[in-house]
Formats: structure tokens, sequence, C-alpha cells
């Protein structure tokens, strides 16, 4: 079989061969390689130490305890530029259960290979031949489709409780299953990852949440057991039933609407709000008897306080933090055009921010279909949006030109009345036939043309360009209509 190593790649390992040393791909790019992905980054493995690989390659750097050397390959593919190599390596216990006591170089590609998480990143590339070093089986693995563990399952996560969070990781981005005894063990050693750093468990979850399938992974962590240490808030809505409006209890509901957000490939901020915007149901459920049915009143604003908490326990950025609360504080905006204003709207984008109002729309898409409804977008909601692009357009008026009333009287001289009106609507039809004339320059030429003009003649040219721009408004209007098919 022939894989397609980058160049660079490949100028790494035989530059590494040339001066007499092994050179093997190994990790996550030859199990990309395999399956027909393309590999986000490469590594390579070798029996050279850092001072040797350093040797060969001058212009490289080597930061950690773990013998990584970064060659720089001047790529102008930021995946390319750099190229980690690290020595064999033998590693003792885990003691803290997230790193080794004690990290030594070794001599043999199977040692290193016996220490790596899973059969399937536990396969080696001899790239100059294109020979595969595979003890575990992971390419039976691959074909498959199957996470597993290298050797003792129990003991590869007892060294780094990181690699149960990742097996799921794994799951969510592959679509592969979890084999049974590697399963049994996550279940088994789940307690373990309380000792792991939110930081190192933040940062699988984004992977798990910028996958094609977030929802499966999630689901198999609970019942896997390690659900309870990435969020568990969510597991407070395994079971609580809702009103008539929905399909599903609130933890089916809040997993459907964020896999609706992956499905349609939103963005994270969307995903995470999806999975966390109905998180405090189940304090809020209320009985109404009156109605015989369920409520949730305020939800959305002691949820907004739980989302804001959980993110800063994972140590979010502040950026993600403020907008993906915000999500949450609003997305029960109230959306019936036929009761609510444009005023109401430029409000709800006030409260959520001009720069996150759309998302907030496709949050509330999502909300729809994670309810069980079939239908994204029924009529109302899309002229809620056409409302909100009113809402965000700048309106077509006299605003637009490059000059105002105020300027005219300085310029001219002229006490305030009516002429000036009419001389600002003339002006604005002339630059909706051409919007090159909208310069400063031009309008004061013009305007001092209009001034030599009568009353009556200024007047009709003012009532014609107001017209006019009347008419241009009802027009964008009527193209925003088209565009939600809400005409």
């Amino acid at each position: 079989m022939v894989y397609r190593v980058p160049e660079e790649v490949s100028v790494v390992g035989n530059s590494l061969r040339q001066a007499g040393f092994e050179s093997y791909l190994v990790g996550g790019c030859v199990r990309d390689l395999i399956i027909g992905r393309e590999p986000k980054d490469w590594d390579i493995t070798t029996n050279a130490t850092p001072d040797q690989i350093q040797a060969v390659f001058p212009d490289s750097f080597y930061e950690n305890d773990y013998g990584t050397v970064g060659v720089k390959t001047n790529s102008e593919d930021p995946r390319l530029a750099i190229v980690e190599v690290t020595p064999y390596r033998t590693e003792s216990s885990y003691s803290d259960k997230r790193r080794p006591d004690k990290v030594e170089f070794g001599t043999s590609l199977l040692e290193d290979l016996a220490r790596r998480d899973f059969t399937i990143n536990a396969i080696a590339l001899e790239g100059s031949k294109g020979h595969v070093v595979d003890p575990y089986d992971g390419q039976k693995d691959i074909k498959d489709k199957v996470v597993r563990a290298v050797g003792n399952a129990s003991q590869r996560f007892n060294e780094d409780a990181l690699r149960m969070l990742r097996a799921v990781r794994l799951v969510a981005e592959l679509e592969f299953g979890i084999e049974s005894n590697t399963a049994g063990a996550i279940s088994e050693n789940s307690k373990h990852l309380s000792s792991v750093s939110r930081e190192r468990v933040r940062d699988e979850f984004v992977r798990i949440l910028n996958s094609n399938q977030p929802m499966n992974a999630l689901v198999l962590a609970q019942q896997l057991g390690i659900l309870a240490f990435i969020v568990p808030d969510l597991i407070r809505g395994i079971g609580v039933e809702q009103n008539q409006a929905h399909s599903y209890d609130v933890f089916g509901h809040n997993l459907r609407t964020m896999q609706h957000a992956a499905d349609k490939k939103w963005g994270f901020d969307i995903r995470l709000a999806g999975l966390y915007h109905d998180i405090s149901k189940p304090e809020t459920r209320r009985w109404i008897e009156e109605r015989k049915d369920w409520s949730f009143h305020g939800h959305e604003v002691v949820g907004s306080r739980v989302t804001k908490k959980a993110l800063e326990d994972l140590h979010f950025s502040r950026e993600t933090i403020d907008k993906v609360v915000k999500l949450v504080r609003w997305h029960m905006f109230f959306s019936d055009p036929e009761k609510i204003t444009l005023s109401a709207v430029r409000r709800m984008i006030k409260n959520v921010g001009e720069e996150n109002i759309m998302d907030l729309l496709n949050l509330r898409i999502c909300d729809r279909i994670g309810t069980g409804r079939p239908k994204e977008q029924p009529f109302r909601f899309r002229k809620y949006k056409a409302m909100v692009d009113q809402a965000l357009r700048d309106p077509i008026s006299v605003t637009m030109l490059k000059t105002d009333g105020v300027h005219i009287m300085d310029k001219f001289h002229v006490k305030p009345g009516p002429k000036i009106g009419w001389a600002l609507n003339a002006l604005l039809e002339e630059i909706l036939d051409d919007s090159a004339k909208n310069t400063e320059e031009y309008l004061d030429k013009r305007t001092e043309e209009l001034f030599k003009m009568s009353d009556e003649e200024l007047k009709k040219l003012g009532e014609a360009g107001k017209q006019r721009r009347e008419a241009a408004e009802d027009e964008e209007i009527k193209h925003i209509m088209d565009k939600y098919h809400v005409c």
C-alpha cells in the first residue's frame, strides 16, 4: 500500500535515516492515512536522542520533558510548518494518573509502541519503503472500526486516566465503537478522571463537540460512567419529562439540540449553547394543574448562571463564556411576528449583541428540531428572521449622505427650514442612481446648484427624491421578505 506523505515530512524522515538513525511515522497520522483521512499533524519517532536529532536539524527546538524536538520545515502550510520528532520512549509508573513519573529514552520501536494508548494509534510506518509495523493488529481494528486499548486496558487507563475520555472522543471523530474489554475497563476506572486537570478534560470535550457525532459520544460517556466528569449538569436531565411540545426528556432534548448544530456544520459556540440551553429545566420544573402540564418558567435565567459556572470550571476563554451564556440566557426570545414590533426585535439584538443574533436564531432552529418536530423554520420563524434582517439593515435615508443639515447651514450660511430637507432628498435621489457621487466635494457642489433654484423647483426635486427613497426602501424590504419566503 502506498500512502501519500507530504514532501516536508518525507524530507525529515529521510534526513534522519541518512544520518544513520531509524525513522517512523507513528500515532494518529498513520491511523488517518490507513483510514483515508487527511492527517492534521505529523509525528515521527526515532532511536536518536534529542541532542542527536538537533544535530541533524540545527534549526529546531526542544522545550518539553518528553524529548520531542520541533523541526522547522519552512512550509507555507501551518500543519506542516513544524514536524515533531520524538525519541523512542519507555515510561515508568503514573502515580498521579496523568503523567509518567519518569520518562526514559528507549532503543526499540516495539517498546515505544507498547506504551501507547490504543491499537489504532500503535502503528508505525517506515516512510521510505512504506513498511508498516503493527504488533497489536491496529489495522484490523481500523477495518472493524473498533477502539481497543493496547495490552491490558485497566493498566493503560491507570497510567493516564484521560485516555478514557480520549477513547470516547475517537468514537465521535472516527465513528467507531469501543471494544467490550476496553469499555469495561473504562467503567471500572472512571473515578480516576477526577484527578485529571479540567483544562485537559476541556480540550477533549471541545474535540468531541466539534466532531460529526457528538451526541453518540456523550451518550456513550454516560453509559460508561464518565459523563459526570465532563458535563455533570447534563445528567440531571435524564428521565425529566417535559411538556407536551417535547418528545424527549431534558437530557435527550439537550443532546439532540446540540447534534442538530453539528449536522448543520455550525460553529462550536452554537453546539455548546445547544447542550446547555435547557440545562436548568430540572430545577425549575413545576406542575401547572390548570393546564395539566409542566412549566419551566425562568429556566433560561437560571440556566445562564449554571452555564457560566460550568464553563468557568472547565477554564473556557472569557469570550466563549460570555457568548454562550448570552445564547442560553436569551434563547426563549418571543418570536411571533404577528405580535412583535421592529423595536422589540431591536431590543433583542441589543440584549444578545448584533454579532451574536444570527447564532441565536440558529440555536432556536436547533432547539425546535431537538423537540422532535420535523420542520426547522415554520412561516412565523422565517418572518421573524426577516424582521431581524430589517432591524440590522441601515435604512435608506438622508443619513447615508456624506453631508447633513448642519454642514449645509454652516457651508452655505442658510437658516433652518424646508429648503434643507428638499435639498437632502434631492441629493439622496442622485446617489441612489450613482453611489460614486456620495462625496463631500460633489455634494457641496451640487447643493450650491440646488440653492440657486427657485423654492418651487427645489421642492419639486425634493418631493421626487423622497418618493424615490420610499420606493427604494419598499424594494429592499420586499427583497428581504422574498429571501425568507414570507411575502
